[in-house]
Protein backbone atom coordinates (compact mmCIF):
# COMPACT_ATOMS: atom_id res chain seq x y z
CA UNK A 1 0.00 0.00 0.00
CA UNK A 2 2.92 2.32 0.84
CA UNK A 3 4.43 1.64 -2.60
CA UNK A 4 1.17 2.63 -4.32
CA UNK A 5 1.00 5.88 -2.32
CA UNK A 6 4.63 6.66 -3.11
CA UNK A 7 4.01 6.08 -6.83
CA UNK A 8 0.98 8.36 -6.68
CA UNK A 9 3.07 11.12 -5.09
CA UNK A 10 5.70 10.77 -7.83
CA UNK A 11 3.07 11.00 -10.61
CA UNK A 12 1.45 14.06 -9.03
CA UNK A 13 4.85 15.69 -8.66
CA UNK A 14 5.71 15.03 -12.30
CA UNK A 15 2.39 16.39 -13.53
CA UNK A 16 2.71 19.43 -11.31
CA UNK A 17 6.19 20.07 -12.68
CA UNK A 18 4.89 19.96 -16.26
CA UNK A 19 2.10 22.45 -15.61
CA UNK A 20 4.51 24.87 -13.94
CA UNK A 21 7.25 24.85 -16.59
CA UNK A 22 8.98 28.17 -17.19
CA UNK A 23 10.03 28.74 -13.60
CA UNK A 24 6.73 30.33 -12.74
CA UNK A 25 7.07 32.96 -15.47
CA UNK A 26 4.61 33.61 -18.30
CA UNK A 27 6.50 32.16 -21.27
CA UNK A 28 3.74 31.06 -23.63
CA UNK A 29 2.96 27.59 -24.91
CA UNK A 30 5.72 27.39 -27.52
CA UNK A 31 9.00 28.94 -28.50
CA UNK A 32 8.41 32.36 -30.01
CA UNK A 33 9.55 33.69 -33.36
CA UNK A 34 10.15 30.36 -35.08
CA UNK A 35 7.65 30.64 -37.94
CA UNK A 36 8.91 31.93 -41.27
CA UNK A 37 6.36 31.88 -44.05
CA UNK A 38 7.89 30.32 -47.17
CA UNK A 39 7.51 32.14 -50.47
CA UNK A 40 4.51 30.63 -52.28
CA UNK A 41 5.43 29.20 -55.67
CA UNK A 42 4.55 31.61 -58.48
CA UNK A 43 3.55 34.43 -56.11
CA UNK A 44 5.17 37.73 -55.21
CA UNK A 45 5.16 39.64 -51.94
CA UNK A 46 3.21 42.92 -52.00
CA UNK A 47 4.27 45.09 -49.03
CA UNK A 48 1.72 46.97 -46.97
CA UNK A 49 1.14 50.63 -47.75
CA UNK A 50 -1.27 53.45 -48.50
CA UNK A 51 -2.29 54.97 -51.83
CA UNK A 52 -4.89 57.17 -53.47
CA UNK A 53 -7.47 54.78 -54.85
CA UNK A 54 -9.49 55.89 -57.83
CA UNK A 55 -9.26 58.21 -60.82
CA UNK A 56 -6.58 60.53 -62.07
CA UNK A 57 -6.87 64.00 -63.54
CA UNK A 58 -7.70 62.68 -67.01
CA UNK A 59 -10.78 60.69 -65.98
CA UNK A 60 -14.10 61.96 -67.28
CA UNK A 61 -16.52 63.23 -64.64
CA UNK A 62 -19.10 60.64 -65.68
CA UNK A 63 -16.75 57.68 -65.40
CA UNK A 64 -17.33 54.80 -63.01
CA UNK A 65 -14.32 55.95 -61.00
CA UNK A 66 -15.39 59.54 -60.42
CA UNK A 67 -14.50 59.27 -56.73
CA UNK A 68 -11.13 58.97 -55.05
CA UNK A 69 -9.98 58.20 -51.52
CA UNK A 70 -6.82 57.38 -49.59
CA UNK A 71 -6.77 53.78 -48.34
CA UNK A 72 -4.31 51.50 -46.57
CA UNK A 73 -3.65 47.87 -47.49
CA UNK A 74 -2.07 45.05 -45.50
CA UNK A 75 0.74 42.94 -46.92
CA UNK A 76 -0.23 40.00 -49.11
CA UNK A 77 1.05 37.59 -51.72
CA UNK A 78 -0.20 37.81 -55.31
CA UNK A 79 0.14 35.54 -58.32
CA UNK A 80 2.88 36.75 -60.63
CA UNK A 81 0.64 36.15 -63.64
CA UNK A 82 -2.98 35.34 -64.31
CA UNK A 83 -3.95 31.71 -63.70
CA UNK A 84 -2.97 29.84 -66.85
CA UNK A 85 -4.67 27.04 -68.74
CA UNK A 86 -2.13 24.51 -67.48
CA UNK A 87 -2.62 25.57 -63.85
CA UNK A 88 -6.38 25.39 -64.15
CA UNK A 89 -6.11 21.98 -65.81
CA UNK A 90 -4.33 20.69 -62.68
CA UNK A 91 -7.50 21.61 -60.77
CA UNK A 92 -9.74 19.89 -63.32
CA UNK A 93 -7.57 16.76 -63.26
CA UNK A 94 -7.86 16.70 -59.45
CA UNK A 95 -11.66 16.97 -59.64
CA UNK A 96 -11.73 14.23 -62.30
CA UNK A 97 -9.57 11.91 -60.19
CA UNK A 98 -11.55 12.59 -57.02
CA UNK A 99 -14.78 11.56 -58.78
CA UNK A 100 -13.06 8.44 -60.11
CA UNK A 101 -11.80 7.49 -56.65
CA UNK A 102 -15.27 7.87 -55.16
CA UNK A 103 -16.70 5.54 -57.80
CA UNK A 104 -13.90 3.00 -57.40
CA UNK A 105 -14.08 3.24 -53.60
CA UNK A 106 -17.58 1.74 -53.66
CA UNK A 107 -16.10 -1.48 -55.04
CA UNK A 108 -12.41 -1.45 -54.09
CA UNK A 109 -11.57 -0.56 -50.49
CA UNK A 110 -7.99 0.48 -51.34
CA UNK A 111 -9.27 3.73 -52.88
CA UNK A 112 -10.72 5.02 -49.62
CA UNK A 113 -9.57 5.36 -46.01
CA UNK A 114 -12.46 4.13 -43.86
CA UNK A 115 -10.69 3.93 -40.48
CA UNK A 116 -8.42 6.27 -38.55
CA UNK A 117 -5.13 5.25 -36.91
CA UNK A 118 -7.00 3.99 -33.85
CA UNK A 119 -9.37 1.78 -35.84
CA UNK A 120 -12.37 4.10 -35.52
CA UNK A 121 -14.73 4.26 -38.49
CA UNK A 122 -14.57 7.37 -40.71
CA UNK A 123 -17.96 8.22 -42.20
CA UNK A 124 -17.88 9.33 -44.93
CA UNK A 125 -14.43 7.91 -45.66
CA UNK A 126 -11.48 9.90 -47.01
CA UNK A 127 -10.14 9.33 -50.51
CA UNK A 128 -6.82 7.50 -50.70
CA UNK A 129 -4.67 9.57 -53.07
CA UNK A 130 -1.72 7.22 -52.74
CA UNK A 131 -3.48 4.50 -54.73
CA UNK A 132 -2.88 4.99 -58.49
CA UNK A 133 -5.78 4.84 -60.93
CA UNK A 134 -5.23 2.45 -63.84
CA UNK A 135 -7.64 3.85 -66.40
CA UNK A 136 -7.02 0.92 -68.78
CA UNK A 137 -7.72 -1.71 -66.10
CA UNK A 138 -10.75 -3.70 -67.31
CA UNK A 139 -12.36 -3.92 -63.87
CA UNK A 140 -11.89 -0.22 -63.26
CA UNK A 141 -12.96 0.77 -66.77
CA UNK A 142 -16.40 -0.74 -66.33
CA UNK A 143 -16.99 1.32 -63.17
CA UNK A 144 -15.53 4.50 -64.61
CA UNK A 145 -17.45 4.27 -67.87
CA UNK A 146 -20.16 6.60 -66.55
CA UNK A 147 -17.62 9.44 -66.42
CA UNK A 148 -17.22 9.37 -70.20
CA UNK A 149 -19.45 10.71 -72.94
CA UNK A 150 -22.03 8.19 -74.18
CA UNK A 151 -21.21 6.82 -77.62
CA UNK A 152 -23.95 8.79 -79.40
CA UNK A 153 -22.45 12.08 -78.11
CA UNK A 154 -18.85 11.45 -79.14
CA UNK A 155 -17.20 13.43 -81.92
CA UNK A 156 -15.34 11.15 -84.36
CA UNK A 157 -15.77 8.25 -81.89
CA UNK A 158 -13.27 9.72 -79.43
CA UNK A 159 -13.74 8.49 -75.89
CA UNK A 160 -13.57 11.63 -73.74
CA UNK A 161 -14.45 12.61 -70.18
CA UNK A 162 -17.92 14.17 -69.98
CA UNK A 163 -17.04 17.69 -68.76
CA UNK A 164 -20.63 18.20 -67.59
CA UNK A 165 -19.94 15.74 -64.76
CA UNK A 166 -16.84 17.50 -63.45
CA UNK A 167 -18.40 19.21 -60.43
CA UNK A 168 -16.50 20.30 -57.35
CA UNK A 169 -18.22 20.16 -53.96
CA UNK A 170 -16.79 22.72 -51.60
CA UNK A 171 -17.56 24.58 -48.41
CA UNK A 172 -16.55 27.72 -46.59
CA UNK A 173 -17.27 29.45 -43.29
CA UNK A 174 -19.43 32.58 -43.49
CA UNK A 175 -17.46 34.72 -41.05
CA UNK A 176 -19.47 37.84 -41.88
CA UNK A 177 -22.67 36.33 -40.50
CA UNK A 178 -20.82 34.61 -37.65
CA UNK A 179 -19.37 37.96 -36.55
CA UNK A 180 -22.76 39.62 -36.01
CA UNK A 181 -23.45 40.31 -32.34
CA UNK A 182 -26.91 38.76 -32.60
CA UNK A 183 -25.42 35.51 -33.92
CA UNK A 184 -22.84 34.97 -31.16
CA UNK A 185 -23.07 32.09 -28.69
CA UNK A 186 -24.99 33.12 -25.56
CA UNK A 187 -23.04 31.84 -22.55
CA UNK A 188 -25.96 32.49 -20.21
CA UNK A 189 -28.52 30.44 -22.13
CA UNK A 190 -25.86 28.06 -23.52
CA UNK A 191 -27.22 28.37 -27.05
CA UNK A 192 -27.28 30.49 -30.18
CA UNK A 193 -30.14 32.98 -30.34
CA UNK A 194 -29.86 34.40 -33.85
CA UNK A 195 -30.64 33.31 -37.40
CA UNK A 196 -28.68 33.32 -40.64
CA UNK A 197 -29.29 33.14 -44.37
CA UNK A 198 -27.92 30.03 -46.03
CA UNK A 199 -26.27 29.90 -49.45
CA UNK A 200 -29.63 29.83 -51.24
CA UNK A 201 -31.05 32.81 -49.31
CA UNK A 202 -33.26 30.91 -46.89
CA UNK A 203 -33.37 32.11 -43.28
CA UNK A 204 -32.46 29.43 -40.74
CA UNK A 205 -32.27 29.30 -36.97
CA UNK A 206 -28.74 28.81 -35.63
CA UNK A 207 -28.63 25.52 -33.73
CA UNK A 208 -24.86 25.11 -33.59
CA UNK A 209 -21.67 26.17 -35.38
CA UNK A 210 -22.51 24.11 -38.45
CA UNK A 211 -25.03 26.80 -39.42
CA UNK A 212 -22.12 29.01 -40.48
CA UNK A 213 -20.68 26.35 -42.79
CA UNK A 214 -21.89 27.01 -46.32
CA UNK A 215 -21.80 24.25 -48.91
CA UNK A 216 -22.10 24.41 -52.66
CA UNK A 217 -20.96 22.71 -55.85
CA UNK A 218 -19.98 24.05 -59.23
CA UNK A 219 -19.05 22.61 -62.60
CA UNK A 220 -15.36 23.38 -63.02
CA UNK A 221 -14.96 23.22 -66.79
CA UNK A 222 -14.55 26.59 -68.57
CA UNK A 223 -17.13 27.78 -71.06
CA UNK A 224 -15.08 27.15 -74.19
CA UNK A 225 -17.96 28.34 -76.39
CA UNK A 226 -17.56 31.87 -75.02
CA UNK A 227 -15.18 32.66 -77.90
CA UNK A 228 -18.12 32.33 -80.29
CA UNK A 229 -20.88 33.61 -78.01
CA UNK A 230 -19.08 36.86 -77.13
CA UNK A 231 -18.73 38.10 -80.71
CA UNK A 232 -21.48 38.17 -83.32
CA UNK A 233 -20.42 37.72 -86.96
CA UNK A 234 -16.85 36.87 -86.03
CA UNK A 235 -14.93 33.68 -86.83
CA UNK A 236 -13.58 32.33 -83.54
CA UNK A 237 -14.22 28.60 -83.89
CA UNK A 238 -10.49 27.69 -83.76
CA UNK A 239 -10.19 29.23 -80.29
CA UNK A 240 -13.24 27.34 -79.08
CA UNK A 241 -11.80 24.08 -80.33
CA UNK A 242 -8.19 24.43 -79.12
CA UNK A 243 -7.63 27.30 -76.68
CA UNK A 244 -8.17 25.55 -73.37
CA UNK A 245 -6.75 22.07 -73.84
CA UNK A 246 -4.07 22.29 -76.57
CA UNK A 247 -0.46 22.28 -75.33
CA UNK A 248 0.28 25.34 -77.47
CA UNK A 249 -2.01 27.40 -75.24
CA UNK A 250 -0.94 26.01 -71.86
CA UNK A 251 0.76 29.27 -70.80
CA UNK A 252 -2.15 31.45 -71.89
CA UNK A 253 -4.55 32.83 -69.25
CA UNK A 254 -7.58 30.68 -68.60
CA UNK A 255 -10.83 32.37 -69.68
CA UNK A 256 -14.50 31.42 -69.79
CA UNK A 257 -14.54 31.26 -65.99
CA UNK A 258 -17.43 32.65 -63.93
CA UNK A 259 -16.89 34.45 -60.65
CA UNK A 260 -18.22 31.42 -58.78
CA UNK A 261 -15.81 29.10 -60.58
CA UNK A 262 -12.87 31.38 -59.76
CA UNK A 263 -13.91 31.47 -56.09
CA UNK A 264 -14.23 27.67 -55.96
CA UNK A 265 -10.77 27.32 -57.52
CA UNK A 266 -9.33 29.50 -54.75
CA UNK A 267 -10.95 27.32 -52.07
CA UNK A 268 -9.61 24.16 -53.72
CA UNK A 269 -6.14 25.65 -53.99
CA UNK A 270 -6.23 26.49 -50.26
CA UNK A 271 -7.26 22.99 -49.27
CA UNK A 272 -4.73 21.47 -51.66
CA UNK A 273 -1.89 23.42 -50.02
CA UNK A 274 -2.98 23.13 -46.39
CA UNK A 275 -3.75 19.41 -46.59
CA UNK A 276 -0.21 18.89 -47.84
CA UNK A 277 1.28 21.02 -45.06
CA UNK A 278 -0.69 19.19 -42.38
CA UNK A 279 0.44 15.82 -43.78
CA UNK A 280 4.05 17.01 -43.32
CA UNK A 281 3.44 18.28 -39.79
CA UNK A 282 3.77 21.90 -40.89
CA UNK A 283 1.47 24.77 -39.81
CA UNK A 284 -1.24 25.88 -42.22
CA UNK A 285 -1.04 29.11 -44.21
CA UNK A 286 -3.70 31.67 -45.02
CA UNK A 287 -6.30 30.71 -47.60
CA UNK A 288 -6.02 31.71 -51.24
CA UNK A 289 -8.76 34.00 -52.51
CA UNK A 290 -9.61 36.56 -55.16
CA UNK A 291 -8.17 40.01 -54.48
CA UNK A 292 -10.40 42.88 -53.39
CA UNK A 293 -10.52 45.69 -55.92
CA UNK A 294 -8.46 47.87 -53.55
CA UNK A 295 -5.75 45.20 -53.30
CA UNK A 296 -5.80 44.76 -57.06
CA UNK A 297 -5.38 48.47 -57.77
CA UNK A 298 -2.65 48.83 -55.12
CA UNK A 299 -0.72 45.91 -56.61
CA UNK A 300 -1.28 47.21 -60.14
CA UNK A 301 0.34 50.55 -59.32
CA UNK A 302 3.53 48.77 -58.27
CA UNK A 303 4.35 51.36 -55.62
CA UNK A 304 4.18 54.28 -58.07
CA UNK A 305 2.17 57.26 -56.88
CA UNK A 306 -0.55 58.82 -59.03
CA UNK A 307 0.42 57.05 -62.25
CA UNK A 308 -2.07 56.17 -64.95
CA UNK A 309 -0.66 52.77 -65.92
CA UNK A 310 1.19 49.94 -64.11
CA UNK A 311 4.40 50.87 -65.94
CA UNK A 312 4.09 54.54 -64.94
CA UNK A 313 3.78 57.53 -67.21
CA UNK A 314 0.89 58.72 -69.34
CA UNK A 315 1.31 56.67 -72.50
CA UNK A 316 0.71 53.14 -73.74
CA UNK A 317 3.94 53.11 -75.81
CA UNK A 318 7.58 53.17 -74.80
CA UNK A 319 10.20 55.57 -76.17
CA UNK A 320 10.66 53.30 -79.21
CA UNK A 321 6.99 53.46 -80.14
CA UNK A 322 6.23 49.88 -79.01
CA UNK A 323 3.01 49.17 -77.13
CA UNK A 324 3.44 48.17 -73.48
CA UNK A 325 0.47 45.81 -73.13
CA UNK A 326 -1.86 43.57 -75.09
CA UNK A 327 -4.96 45.67 -75.80
CA UNK A 328 -6.96 47.25 -78.64
CA UNK A 329 -4.86 50.20 -79.84
CA UNK A 330 -5.74 52.99 -82.22
CA UNK A 331 -8.99 52.18 -84.06
CA UNK A 332 -8.98 48.46 -83.50
CA UNK A 333 -5.65 47.39 -84.97
CA UNK A 334 -5.29 44.45 -82.59
CA UNK A 335 -2.12 43.05 -84.11
CA UNK A 336 -0.23 46.36 -83.76
CA UNK A 337 0.53 45.59 -80.10
CA UNK A 338 1.95 42.16 -80.85
CA UNK A 339 -1.21 40.24 -80.00
CA UNK A 340 -4.48 39.51 -81.70
CA UNK A 341 -6.53 37.97 -78.94
CA UNK A 342 -5.01 36.90 -75.63
CA UNK A 343 -1.30 36.07 -75.46
CA UNK A 344 0.94 33.89 -73.33
CA UNK A 345 1.30 35.37 -69.85
CA UNK A 346 4.39 37.49 -69.12
CA UNK A 347 4.77 38.51 -72.77
CA UNK A 348 5.30 42.11 -71.65
CA UNK A 349 7.49 43.63 -68.96
CA UNK A 350 6.24 43.50 -65.33
CA UNK A 351 5.46 46.47 -63.09
CA UNK A 352 7.73 47.51 -60.22
CA UNK A 353 6.29 44.81 -57.94
CA UNK A 354 7.23 42.21 -60.58
CA UNK A 355 3.62 41.48 -61.54
CA UNK A 356 2.88 40.70 -65.19
CA UNK A 357 -0.16 41.67 -67.26
CA UNK A 358 -1.82 43.92 -64.68
CA UNK A 359 -3.04 45.80 -67.73
CA UNK A 360 -4.26 44.14 -70.90
CA UNK A 361 -4.25 40.51 -72.02
CA UNK A 362 -7.35 39.55 -69.99
CA UNK A 363 -9.35 41.53 -67.45
CA UNK A 364 -9.48 39.99 -63.99
CA UNK A 365 -12.18 39.14 -61.47
CA UNK A 366 -11.97 40.65 -58.00
CA UNK A 367 -13.89 39.56 -54.92
CA UNK A 368 -15.62 42.94 -54.62
CA UNK A 369 -19.22 43.56 -55.64
CA UNK A 370 -19.74 46.59 -57.85
CA UNK A 371 -21.50 49.68 -56.58
CA UNK A 372 -21.07 53.13 -58.10
CA UNK A 373 -20.80 54.73 -54.65
CA UNK A 374 -18.65 52.05 -52.99
CA UNK A 375 -15.77 54.46 -52.37
CA UNK A 376 -18.03 56.63 -50.21
CA UNK A 377 -19.12 53.96 -47.73
CA UNK A 378 -16.28 51.43 -47.59
CA UNK A 379 -13.61 51.69 -44.91
CA UNK A 380 -10.24 53.27 -45.58
CA UNK A 381 -8.43 50.19 -44.18
CA UNK A 382 -8.57 47.13 -46.47
CA UNK A 383 -11.78 48.45 -48.07
CA UNK A 384 -14.16 46.18 -49.92
CA UNK A 385 -17.85 45.67 -50.56
CA UNK A 386 -19.07 42.09 -50.85
CA UNK A 387 -22.41 40.68 -51.84
CA UNK A 388 -22.99 37.20 -53.22
CA UNK A 389 -26.17 37.46 -55.24
CA UNK A 390 -28.63 34.59 -55.45
CA UNK A 391 -29.78 33.21 -58.83
CA UNK A 392 -33.12 35.03 -58.57
CA UNK A 393 -31.67 38.38 -57.53
CA UNK A 394 -31.89 41.33 -59.96
CA UNK A 395 -29.00 41.68 -62.40
CA UNK A 396 -27.84 44.86 -60.69
CA UNK A 397 -27.02 42.81 -57.59
CA UNK A 398 -24.87 40.37 -59.59
CA UNK A 399 -22.23 42.87 -60.65
CA UNK A 400 -18.63 42.08 -59.70
CA UNK A 401 -15.72 44.45 -60.18
CA UNK A 402 -13.28 43.53 -62.93
CA UNK A 403 -9.98 45.32 -63.40
CA UNK A 404 -7.10 45.69 -65.83
CA UNK A 405 -8.73 45.74 -69.24
CA UNK A 406 -8.22 43.04 -71.87
CA UNK A 407 -7.04 42.34 -75.37
CA UNK A 408 -10.36 43.66 -76.76
CA UNK A 409 -10.41 46.90 -74.71
CA UNK A 410 -9.16 50.38 -75.55
CA UNK A 411 -6.41 52.04 -73.51
CA UNK A 412 -8.77 53.72 -71.02
CA UNK A 413 -9.55 50.37 -69.38
CA UNK A 414 -5.84 49.66 -68.89
CA UNK A 415 -5.50 52.48 -66.37
CA UNK A 416 -4.85 51.46 -62.76
CA UNK A 417 -7.81 53.44 -61.42
CA UNK A 418 -10.41 52.38 -64.01
CA UNK A 419 -13.11 50.12 -62.61
CA UNK A 420 -15.88 48.37 -64.47
CA UNK A 421 -18.00 45.27 -63.89
CA UNK A 422 -19.32 42.02 -65.26
CA UNK A 423 -22.12 39.79 -63.99
CA UNK A 424 -21.02 37.04 -61.61
CA UNK A 425 -22.72 34.25 -63.55
CA UNK A 426 -21.19 35.21 -66.89
CA UNK A 427 -18.14 33.61 -68.49
CA UNK A 428 -16.24 35.71 -71.00
CA UNK A 429 -13.38 35.12 -73.42
CA UNK A 430 -11.63 38.22 -72.11
CA UNK A 431 -11.88 37.73 -68.32
CA UNK A 432 -9.53 35.61 -66.23
CA UNK A 433 -8.28 35.88 -62.65
CA UNK A 434 -5.34 35.59 -60.30
CA UNK A 435 -5.23 34.74 -56.58
CA UNK A 436 -3.86 36.46 -53.51
CA UNK A 437 -2.93 35.08 -50.08
CA UNK A 438 -2.74 37.11 -46.89
CA UNK A 439 0.72 37.45 -45.40
CA UNK A 440 1.22 36.23 -41.84
CA UNK A 441 2.88 39.20 -40.16
CA UNK A 442 3.88 42.70 -41.29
Amino acid sequence: MKKVLALSVIIVTILSGCSNSGGGELTGVAQKGTFYEPDPYGMLFIPQGSFNMGPNDQDAAWSLTAQSKTVSIRSFWMDETEITNTEYRQYIDWVRDSIARKLLGDQFEEFVIAEDEFGNEIDPPFLNWDEPIEWDNEEYAEILDEMFLPENERFFRRKEIDSRKLSYEYEWVDLQQAAKKTNRFNFETKQYDGSIYNQVGEEETINDRSAFIMKDNVNVYPDTLCWIADFTYSFNEPWTEKYFWHVGFYEYPVVGITHKQATAFSIWRSRFMNNYLVSKGEPEVMWYRLPTEAEWEYASRGGLENQMYPWGGMYTRNDKGCFLANFKPLRGRYADDGGNTSMAVASYAPNDFGLYDMSGNVAEWTSSAFDESAYSFTHDFNPTYKYNALPDDPHVMKRKVIRGGSWKDVGYYLQCGTRTYEYQDSAKSYIGFRCVRDYIGD
